[in-house]
C-alpha cells in the first residue's frame, strides 16, 4: 500500500466500515478472508522467512505475529505441524487467541506446565501448538512429543536464546531435521557475543530487519513522546545512601588489601564477574566480596525504589545463611545505622519521591498507563500507593514464588486492563514482552535498566495505534543515572547489530561456522 493512501486511511476511525472497506487484505490459504491488513513490509519479510531460517528484527507493534501467521499458512500446506513458542503464559495465550481468530483451521492447541502429562500428550497431536519453552523442552526430553512432526518452529522473543535458556535446548533437538526456523525479536543484543550466540544456536541463515525509519514501515508508525523526569532523594534517604556507600567502601578497601584488583570498577557487574576467581584463587576476599554484592543490591533498592523495598530486601537477606550476613546486620556500624534510619523513615511515612511524581504524571496524561518496575516489592509499593490516591490499578507479575500470579490470573489481569477496569497496570518484566494492549496512552519506567532489549520492549508497549507517551524517572546521583547512560550506549550499539551480522552471514555464504569472522 502506498504511503499517501495509508496516510489517508489513518485519518479514518479504526472501527468504521469505511476504514475496513478501504484496507487491502491478505488473501492466503488458511487465513480468514478480510481479517489481516496487507502491508508490503510484512509480506516481504514473510516471504524471506518461508525460504530460509530467518531472524526477523522488527520494532514492537509492527506485526511480527502477523508475519508469523503468513509463514504458518504456507507451512500448513506442507502437511507438517507448527510449533509457536513464547516465553510467558500471557504471551502464549495471546498468540493462541490471535491464531484462532485469523486461521480457518480448528486444531490449534495451547500447552503450558499447568496441563497434566496425559492431557499434553493429546494436545501435541494438533496441527498448531502454542507453548512455553520450559514445558516444550521437558516434553521433548520425556519423548512425549516427536520433533519430526514439525515443519516450522517459531521462537518469539528470540533474543532469549542465550546460555541455558530452554530455547537453546529446543533448537538442539531440531538440528539436522527438515524444519524451518523463524526467530522474532524487536532488537538483537548490543553485545556481539550474545547476538552471535543467538544466531548460531537457532541456525539462522539471514537477518531480515526493519526499523521505524524504513521507508515501507514509516506509514505505520506512531510518534512516542519521550520525557526524562528527574527526582531527588529526600534528606533522610541521602543520609542512608551515604551510610551504605561508606559500608561498601570498607569492603572495597579490604579486597584491595587482599590483592583483588578490580581496575577501579566499583560496579555490581564487576563484583559478580569476580566471584569465580575469588572462590578458586583468593578465598580471603570471599567475605568482603559477597558482602559488597549484598550492599550493592541494598543500595539499588534504596536509590531506585525506596524505603519499603529496601527494608524488605534487608529482611529477606538477614533471614538467609551466608558469608558475612550476620556481621553486616549486627556489627557493621554504617549498615546497621542505615537500616535503623530506614525504619524510622518508614514510620514517618517517607517513601521514594518517585511515588508523588507518578501521581502528577498520571493525572497530566488521561487514559491507560503501564508502569514498569524490575522488582515485585517495588510493584507492591506502587500499587498500594496508587490505589490510595484513588487511581484504579492492577498488578502483573510472573508465576514463581508464593506471591506469583498463575497463568489464569495473569490473563485475567491483562483483560481487566484492556476492558478499562484498571486505569494503570503495574508490571515486572513479564509485562515487557509482546503484550498487545493498543490503548495504552503512556508507559512509565519507574526504574532504569542497563539493557537495550528491555528498554525497547518496555517502550514498545505504547504508541501502537495512536501516538504515545514515554516517561522515564531518574533519581539524581544514583544508580538510575548510571543505568541511563549505559542503556543509551547499548541502544546505539544495538541499532547496527543486525546489519553487522547480515554482512558476515553473506560474506561467509551462510555456512554454519560463518560467524567466526564476526566474533
Amino acid at each position: 500500500m502506498n504511503t499517501l493512501l495509508h496516510e489517508n486511511i489513518k485519518s479514518i476511525p479504526n472501527n468504521s466500515k469505511l476504514y475496513k472497506m478501504t484496507l487491502v487484505h491478505i488473501e492466503k490459504k488458511y487465513i480468514k478472508k478480510n481479517s489481516i491488513e496487507k502491508r508490503d513490509y510484512q509480506v516481504n519479510l514473510a516471504e524471506q522467512a518461508i525460504t530460509e531460517n530467518c531472524m526477523i528484527v522488527l520494532p514492537t507493534g509492527l506485526g511480527k505475529t502477523t508475519i508469523a501467521l503468513q509463514v504458518i499458512s504456507e507451512y500448513l500446506s506442507k502437511g507438517k505441524g507448527i510449533l509457536f513458542l513464547a516465553p510467558t503464559r500471557v504471551l502464549v495465550n495471546q498468540h493462541f487467541e490471535f491464531l484462532k481468530q485469523n486461521l480457518t483451521i480448528e486444531d490449534i492447541s495451547i500447552i503450558t506446565g499447568e496441563d497434566t502429562v496425559q492431557k499434553r500428550t493429546k494436545l501435541w497431536m494438533n496441527s498448531i501448538i502454542c507453548a512455553t519453552p520450559e514445558i516444550t523442552r521437558n516434553d521433548l526430553e520425556r519423548q512425549i512429543v516427536d520433533p519430526t512432526q514439525f515443519g516450522l518452529i517459531i521462537f518469539d522473543e528470540a533474543h532469549r536464546t542465550i546460555g541455558d535458556y530452554a530455547y537453546s535446548t529446543i533448537a538442539e533437538k531440531f538440528t539436522n531435521l527438515d524444519v524451518r526456523i523463524l526467530g522474532m525479536t524487536a532488537t538483537l543484543p548490543s553485545e556481539k557475543e550474545k547476538a552471535t550466540e543467538i544466531i548460531t544456536r537457532l541456525n539462522i541463515s539471514s537477518v531480515a530487519e526493519r526499523n521505524e525509519n524504513s521507508s515501507d514501515v514509516k506509514p505505520y508508525t506512531q510518534e512516542t513522546d519521550t520525557k526524562w523526569v528527574n527526582v531527588e532523594l529526600t534528606p533522610e534517604m541521602k543520609i542512608i545512601q551515604q551510610l551504605l556507600k561508606d559500608s561498601l567502601d570498607e569492603r572495597y578497601d579490604t579486597m584491595k588489601k587482599y590483592g583483588l584488583q578490580l581496575n577501579g570498577q566499583q560496579s555490581l557487574s564487576a563484583l559478580l564477574r569476580a566471584r569465580q576467581f575469588v572462590l578458586h584463587h583468593n578465598k580471603r576476599c570471599a567475605k568482603p566480596l559477597f558482602t559488597a554484592i549484598r550492599i550493592h543490591y541494598a543500595l539499588t533498592m534504596l536509590e531506585a525504589h525506596g524505603i519499603t523495598t529496601f527494608l524488605k530486601f534487608c529482611k529477606r537477606t538477614q533471614s538467609k545463611k551466608g558469608v558475612g550476613i550476620k556481621e553486616l546486620f549486627e556489627v557493621d556500624p554504617n549498615f546497621t545505622k542505615a537500616v535503623h534510619l530506614a525504619k524510622e523513615a518508614e514510620l514517618k511515612g517517607i517513601e521514594h519521591p518517585k511515588i508523588q511524581k507518578l501521581e502528577e504524571i498520571l493525572k497530566s496524561v488521561p487514559g491507560k498507563a503501564l508502569i514498569f518496575s524490575s522488582y515485585r516489592d517495588s510493584v507492591d509499593v506502587i500499587f498500594k500507593n496508587l490505589n490510595q490516591m484513588g487511581i484504579k490499578s492492577g498488578i502483573l507479575i510472573g508465576k514463581s514464588g508464593e506471591t506469583g500470579l498463575k497463568q489464569k490470573k495473569q490473563i485475567e489481569t491483562v483483560q481487566k486492563f484492556r476492558d478499562g477496569e484498571y486505569q494503570v497496570l503495574v508490571a515486572t518484566r513479564v509485562g515487557e514482552e509482546g503484550l498487545d494492549i493498543s490503548e495504552v496512552n503512556q508507559v512509565i519506567f519507574y526504574d532504569n535498566i542497563p539493557s537495550s532489549i528491555r528498554f525497547i520492549q518496555r517502550r514498545g508497549r505504547t504508541g501502537r495505534k495512536n501516538s504515545g507517551n514515554l516517561t522515564v524517572l531518574i533519581t539524581k546521583d544514583t544508580i538510575d543515572e548510571r543505568y541511563y547512560w549505559i542503556g543509551k550506549r547499548k541502544m546505539n550499539t544495538a541499532k547496527f547489530m543486525g546489519e553487522k551480522i547480515s554482512q558476515t552471514l553473506q560474506k561467509n555464504n551462510n555456512k554454519k561456522n560463518g560467524l567466526d569472522a564476526f566474533i
